[in-house]
This record gives structure tokens, C-alpha cells and sequence, in this order.
């Protein structure tokens, strides 16, 4: 196993912490993508690459 590939490990603190991304920034982040996904004519690998994204960021968002 390369170190890429390992898992990680180490000591965490246990102080609280922000999220990466809030909820309304994750929301703003699919809404973006879906609009690159389908602002040109859907031949693009950018544009299927943006809505497989923005669909498997948005399945994994709670519902409102």
C-alpha cells in the first residue's frame, strides 16, 4: 500500500470544528454545476463531468 492509498490515521482534536462547506454552500455548489452541466449542448465531457457531480453531491445532501 502506497501512502496515497493508505488509510489515515492520527490524533484528532476534539475541539469543535466548521464543516468544510456549509449546507447552503453545498446547495449553491450543485446549483452552479447543474447550470454548467446544462448551459451548453451536452456533448462535453465538462458537462456530463459537472452533472454527475452535481448529482452525486446533491444524493448525499439532506432533503430540505
Amino acid at each position: 500500500m502506497d501512502a496515497l492509498s493508505s488509510p489515515v490515521t492520527g490524533t484528532y482534536s476534539d475541539a469543535p470544528r466548521e464543516p468544510l462547506v456549509t449546507l447552503v454552500e453545498a446547495r449553491e455548489a450543485v446549483r452552479l454545476l447543474m447550470h454548467f452541466a446544462e448551459a451548453g449542448d451536452g456533448d462535453s465531457d465538462e458537462e456530463l463531468d459537472a452533472y454527475q457531480l452535481a448529482t452525486d453531491i446533491a444524493g448525499r445532501l439532506p432533503s430540505e
